[in-house]
């Protein structure tokens, strides 16, 4: 659509502009109102301005970050989840717990379940993917302390006792 004035093309939803005043025609007085071009009706579409400086005017969806605190990870979406945490090795916690309890509460008698329990779940840490190799391995080392600390404090006893034994038997056989 041109016009004798006008030779751009218009767009179909936009009203025609009005031709240039000539100078013969009187000018709008000062203090009247610019005229503002009518909105389209509801439902209709309203036509698009053109992009500044030449830049593509993109329809799709804006890109909305994650706010402050979400991780993007793990969330739908994102093309990858996270791994589940993988359990602990029950053995191994035993194992701890009853080598301290052997080094503390219970001399070893409970320095020996720690190592059996310590070494089982050694076993079973190779094959089974768990965790709590660290707690087995000084689960077993402190089941091995603790036996081994009181084991020496056995012989030492007995030594003592056997001694006392046999200079109490060599004194009463001289007096």
């Amino acid at each position: 659509m041109t016009d004798a004035t006008n030779t751009s093309p218009q767009h179909p939803d936009v009203p025609p502009t009005p031709p240039a005043p000539d100078a013969s025609s009187p000018a709008a007085p000062p203090y009247a109102p610019p005229a503002y071009p009518q909105a389209p009706p509801y439902g209709h579409p309203q036509p698009t301005a053109a992009p500044a400086y030449g830049q593509p005017q993109y329809q799709g969806q804006q890109y909305q970050g994650q706010p402050y605190g979400q991780p993007a990870y793990g969330q739908p979406g994102h093309g990858y989840a996270v791994a589940p945490a993988r359990p602990t090795n029950v053995l191994a916690i035993i194992s701890l717990v009853a080598s301290i309890v052997g080094l503390t509460i219970i001399p070893f008698l409970a320095s020996i379940p720690g190592i059996i329990t310590g070494h089982m779940a050694l076993k079973q840490l190779k094959t089974s993917g768990e965790n709590g190799r660290g707690m087995a391995l000084w689960g077993t080392i402190l089941g091995w302390i603790g036996a081994g600390f009181w084991l020496l404090l056995l012989v030492i006893w007995l030594v003592v006792v056997i001694g006392l034994a046999a200079t109490a038997s060599s004194v009463g056989q001289y007096s």
